[in-house]
C-alpha cells in the first residue's frame, strides 16, 4: 500500500462502534457471489480503451456489435480483481482550503463525516406568512410557504456560504444544478467548481460534466493551493464518476472521464447507483452482490491505470417504488443495502462513501425528519466514513431546501453526540466516586455545581436548537430566523489575488461569481 504523510489537522467526525447486519460469513457468499457475477456473465463494456486495458491484464475480453453500438464483454478471474482492489490505499487525505477542515479517510477507523450531495433542479425557498382562521378573525398564524426556484450559480454560491457555517457538514458536495442562461456544457463544471470553492473552506466534490472541464478544473485547484504539488498533497477537490449504467454496463464517457482524473492524481469516487427492482435486483442479496461487483470492477479500472491511486468505494443503492418505479429512499431495504455495502467496503479495506438524509417528501415536515433520521442514524451507526446526500434534499433528490439543511445539522448534531465512544474508564470512575463522595458530604446533596466542567467538555448536549415551547409549532419558523443570522455573517472568499489569477487563466466562469474576500 502506498502510504500517504500523516497530517495533524482534520475535521473530527465521530467516531462509532460499527453496527454490522452481516456475519462474517454472509460478507463472504456476498463477496463469492459477487465475483462470480464479474466472471459469468461478466461486464459490458462501452469503452475501449478500457476493455483493452482490462485484458492486457488478463480479462477475457470478447467483441460484441449491435445495431446501434459496439461493446466489449469482459469476464474477470476473481484474482485479477482481488490483486487490483487490494493495491487500492486503506487511507485517504480529501483537503480543503483551510487546514482544519480536511478529512481523514480510514478505512480501518470507522470515523464518520457526513457532506451534501445530488445536484437537484430546484431550490426551494420558504417563507412564513400570516394567516386568519375562517372561523374566528381574532386568531392569527404563522404558516410555511414555499416556492420553486430555477438552480442557478448564485443559489449555489448561497448554498456554499450556508454550508459553510453548518458545523455538523464536513464536506460540500454541490446540491444543485447551475442552470443559468449563459452556462453551457463547456463552462458548467468550471462554474460549478468556482462558485462552490469561493464560498465555503472545506472539501469540495463533483462530478465532471465534460471531460474537457477537468484541466481547468485541476488548474484551479493548483492556483487555490499554490502549485500542482501542493494540490496533490492537499486535495482540496474531487470528483464522482458513475462508471456503471445498471446492469453491469460500463459508460463509454465515463470511462474516458476516470482515466483521466486518475492520470490527474486528483481522488475519486466510484460510485454506482442501481435501482432494486428495475437495475438490479430488489432482494437483498441480489442488489448487494450487484452494486458490489460493479464498484469493484470500477476500482479494477483506477488500479490498473495506477496501482495505489485514492479511490472511494462508492455506494448509492436504492430501492423502486412498486407503484411507480421512483426511486424510495425512506424505506428499510435502503438501510439494509448501504450498511451491506458498508461491510463490504470494509471487508475490502477502501474507504466507503455511502448515503443517507434523502426521502419522498416534497416540503420540510414531520415527513421529511422521519424518512431523514431513518437513514441518518443507521448509515451513521455503519461506520461509513464519508456519507453524502445528508442535507437539504427533498423530494428525494430533486429538490435543495436551505432551511431543511438547517434542520438537518441540527438532527445530524444530535447523532453525532448519541454515537460519540463512551466516556468510561478507570479515570473517569475514579472522578465520579471523587464528586460522589464530595456531593453526599455537602448540606445540599445536589450534582448542579458539576455540571459546568461536563459542559466545557463536550460531554452535555444542548435541547433541541429549534424546540416550540408553547401549542403552536414554530420549530421552522425559528429555523429560518436561525438560517437568516448565519446568511448574514461575512463570506469566506478566496483572496483577491488568487480569484483574479483564476479569472485570468480560466476561460468561461460568470463575472458575476467574482466576489472576493
Amino acid at each position: 500500500e502506498k502510504e500517504i504523510n500523516v497530517i495533524d489537522r482534520f475535521r473530527e467526525g465521530v467516531m462509532v462502534k460499527p453496527y454490522e447486519r452481516l456475519e462474517t460469513e454472509q460478507v463472504k457468499w456476498l463477496d463469492q457471489a459477487s465475483m462470480s457475477i464479474l466472471n459469468d456473465p461478466g461486464i459490458w463494456c462501452y469503452n475501449e480503451k478500457a476493455a483493452k486495458l482490462f485484458k492486457t491484464h488478463g480479462a477475457r475480453v470478447r467483441e460484441e456489435k449491435d445495431k446501434h453500438s459496439t461493446c466489449w464483454r469482459a469476464s474477470f478471474p476473481s484474482g485479477l480483481i482481488k490483486e487490483a482492489v487490494g493495491m487500492a490505499p486503506s487511507r485517504i487525505v480529501l483537503g480543503a482550503r483551510i487546514p482544519e477542515n480536511r478529512l481523514l479517510l480510514d478505512a480501518e477507523v470507522p470515523r464518520v463525516y457526513f457532506g451534501s450531495g445530488s445536484e437537484a433542479n430546484i431550490w426551494i425557498e420558504t417563507q412564513m406568512q400570516e394567516f386568519m382562521s375562517v372561523e374566528d378573525n381574532g386568531i392569527r398564524c404563522k404558516v410555511p410557504r414555499f416556492k420553486e426556484l430555477r438552480g442557478s450559480t448564485s443559489l449555489l454560491s448561497r448554498a456554499a456560504r450556508l454550508c459553510e457555517r453548518l458545523e455538523h457538514l464536513d464536506f460540500f458536495i454541490r446540491p444543485l444544478n447551475i442552470q443559468d442562461p449563459e452556462i453551457t456544457t463547456q463552462n458548467h463544471d468550471v462554474n460549478k467548481f468556482f462558485a462552490s470553492l469561493n464560498n465555503i473552506t472545506k472539501h469540495v466534490q463533483a462530478g465532471l460534466t465534460t471531460l474537457d472541464g477537468l484541466k481547468n478544473v485541476v488548474r484551479m485547484g493548483e492556483i487555490i493551493t499554490g502549485s500542482p504539488e501542493a494540490l496533490r498533497k492537499n486535495p482540496l477537490v474531487s470528483f464522482i464518476a458513475c462508471i456503471f449504467k445498471s446492469p453491469l454496463q460500463i459508460v463509454d464517457d465515463t470511462a474516458d472521464k476516470v482515466f483521466a482524473i486518475v492520470e490527474a492524481g486528483v481522488p475519486l469516487v466510484i460510485s454506482s447507483s442501481p435501482q432494486g427492482g428495475s437495475s438490479a435486483p430488489i432482494q437483498e442479496a441480489g442488489m448487494v452482490a450487484q452494486i458490489n461487483a460493479e464498484i469493484l470492477a470500477g476500482i479494477t479500472l483506477t488500479q490498473l491505470i495506477k496501482p495505489g491511486f485514492p479511490v472511494l468505494y462508492g455506494s448509492v443503492p436504492v430501492r423502486a417504488r412498486l407503484d411507480d418505479l421512483h426511486d424510495l429512499y425512506g424505506c428499510p431495504e435502503f438501510n439494509q443495502y448501504n450498511i451491506d455495502c458498508a461491510q463490504l467496503a470494509h471487508f475490502y479495506n477502501i474507504p466507503c462513501y455511502s448515503t443517507a438524509g434523502v426521502g419522498d417528501a416534497k416540503v420540510p415536515g414531520m415527513q421529511a425528519v422521519f424518512e431523514k433520521m431513518f437513514t441518518h442514524l443507521y448509515m451513521a451507526m455503519s461506520g461509513a466514513q464519508y456519507i453524502h446526500y445528508a442535507f437539504g434534499l427533498l423530494d428525494r433528490t430533486n429538490s435543495f431546501c436551505p432551511v431543511q439543511a438547517v434542520l438537518d445539522n441540527e438532527q445530524i448534531g444530535k447523532i453525532k453526540h448519541c454515537l460519540r465512544e463512551p466516556n468510561v474508564n478507570p479515570a473517569a470512575i475514579e472522578d465520579m466516586q471523587k464528586m460522589v463522595k464530595k456531593v453526599m458530604a455537602s448540606p445540599y446533596r445536589l450534582y448542579a455545581r458539576h455540571v459546568r466542567k461536563a459542559m466545557h467538555a463536550g460531554e452535555v448536549s444542548n435541547p433541541y436548537r429549534f424546540e416550540a415551547k408553547g401549542l403552536e409549532d414554530k420549530v421552522l419558523e425559528k429555523a429560518l430566523d436561525y438560517m437568516s443570522q448565519l446568511e448574514q455573517q461575512p463570506a469566506r472568499h478566496l483572496e483577491p489575488a488568487v480569484v483574479e489569477t483564476i479569472f485570468k487563466q480560466i476561460p468561461g466562469i460568470l463575472p458575476s461569481l467574482r466576489q472576493t474576500g
